[in-house]
Order: C-alpha cells, then sequence, then structure tokens
C-alpha cells in the first residue's frame, strides 16, 4: 500500500510538474506570439509609414516637375510672342525704310527733306564752318541744298534769338557707305570734334526707339 500510494503521489507530482511545464510553454508560446505579432504590426506601420514617405516625396517632386515644366512653357511662349513682335516691328521698320528710299528718288522731295535735315544739324551744332557729308549718289542734290538750309538756318537764328549768324557749308568727300545709308546727311564741325548724324537711317531709329510704345500699342493693342 505504501508503494502504492507513494506511486501515486509521484504521478501526481509528474503530472503537476507536467501542467505546469504545459502551462509554462503555452504561456511562452503566447507571450512569443504576441511579441511576434506586436513586431509584425511594427514593421507593417514602418513600411506604410515608409510607403508613404516616398510617396509624398516623389508627388512633390512630380508636383515640381510640372511646375518647372509649367515655367518653362509660359516663358518660352513670352519668348516666341516676344520674338514675333520684334519681326512684326523689323518688317515695319523695313517697310518704312523702303519707302525713305523712294523718296530720294524723287529729287525735288528729296531736295527740301535735305534742306530740313541740314538744317535741324546746324541749329543742334551752332558752328560757324560745317562740313556737310552724304552718299556720294546724293552729291549733286546735296551741294544744291547748302545755300538754302544756310539761308534758312539764319533766318531762324535771327526769328529765334534777334542776332545774326551765318554758316559756311562744303560738302566732304568722304561719303556714306550706301550700303550702310537710305539717305540723308551727317554733319561735322570743329575739325571732326563735333558730329550730327542727321542720315535717314539714324532718324528712323530715333523715330521707332522714341515710338516704341506708342507702335506697340498700335499693332499689339492690349485685349
Amino acid at each position: 500500500m505504501e508503494d502504492t500510494e507513494a506511486q501515486k503521489q509521484i504521478q501526481q507530482m509528474v503530472n503537476f510538474i507536467l501542467n505546469e511545464a504545459k502551462d509554462k510553454a503555452e504561456e511562452i508560446e503566447a507571450k512569443a506570439l504576441e511579441d511576434f505579432n506586436i513586431e509584425k504590426l511594427k514593421l507593417v506601420q514602418q513600411m506604410k509609414d515608409k510607403i508613404r514617405g516616398e510617396y509624398s516625396r516623389k508627388a512633390k517632386q512630380v508636383e515640381t516637375q510640372r511646375a518647372i515644366a509649367r515655367s518653362t512653357a509660359i516663358n518660352n511662349s513670352r519668348l516666341q510672342k516676344i520674338a514675333a513682335r520684334q519681326e512684326v516691328i523689323g518688317q515695319l521698320e523695313s517697310e518704312v525704310k523702303s519707302r525713305l528710299a523712294r523718296v530720294t528718288q524723287n529729287e525735288g522731295q528729296y531736295k527740301q527733306l535735305l534742306t530740313d535735315l541740314i538744317v535741324q544739324g546746324l541749329l543742334m551744332m551752332i558752328e560757324s564752318d560745317v562740313m556737310v557729308r552724304c552718299r556720294e549718289a546724293d552729291a549733286r542734290v546735296c551741294q544744291s541744298c547748302l545755300d538754302g538750309a544756310a539761308a534758312k538756318y539764319a533766318q531762324v537764328i535771327q526769328q529765334q534769338t534777334g542776332t545774326s549768324k551765318r554758316v559756311s557749308l562744303k560738302i566732304d568727300r568722304e561719303f556714306l557707305k550706301a550700303k550702310e545709308c537710305t539717305g540723308g546727311v551727317f554733319l561735322i564741325g570743329m575739325g571732326g570734334a563735333l558730329k550730327v548724324d542727321n542720315t535717314l537711317d539714324a532718324r528712323l531709329q530715333l523715330q521707332m526707339d522714341n515710338d516704341k510704345p506708342a507702335i506697340r500699342q498700335i499693332l499689339f493693342p492690349l485685349k
């Protein structure tokens, strides 16, 4: 009996130990599973955050590229518009030069124009001796303008100041280059120290520069 009882107690102890071990194993397994799930959730969240961050970075990059492309397109459009406007203005200037060239072919009209250009230059210089440079093709008609220009200059000075002022005019033998000059005159005084460019090209350029805003408004009115 005693052996049987002892065996029974031993078995009870073994069962207790086994149950304890089983419970402990289950507890460890549950803890491990919990830790695993926590770690898994942590990794999943980290990956989500990484993906969101990557998406946000790429979205910003795409938006930046779009903004750059949009700005580039706008600038290119503006440059094309400016180039187109400059082309139109250039065509206008060429057309005016062509018409001025036709004026030089009408001797009576051109003589009057040359006279006025010489007088205008003289009034800017107020010199006693002035050389008048012109195109070689204009030398004859320009020579015929000198007396009239000198007289008109003296008349204007008399009217505006009440004083008498005379000027001696001579044709300069160094001529303006026909390929670079449409017509008009270039006045030289003080031995070359004083110069007035009153060629048709210079007058046209001055007019284009001064009236550029008005010309643009006429050609390209704001809508």
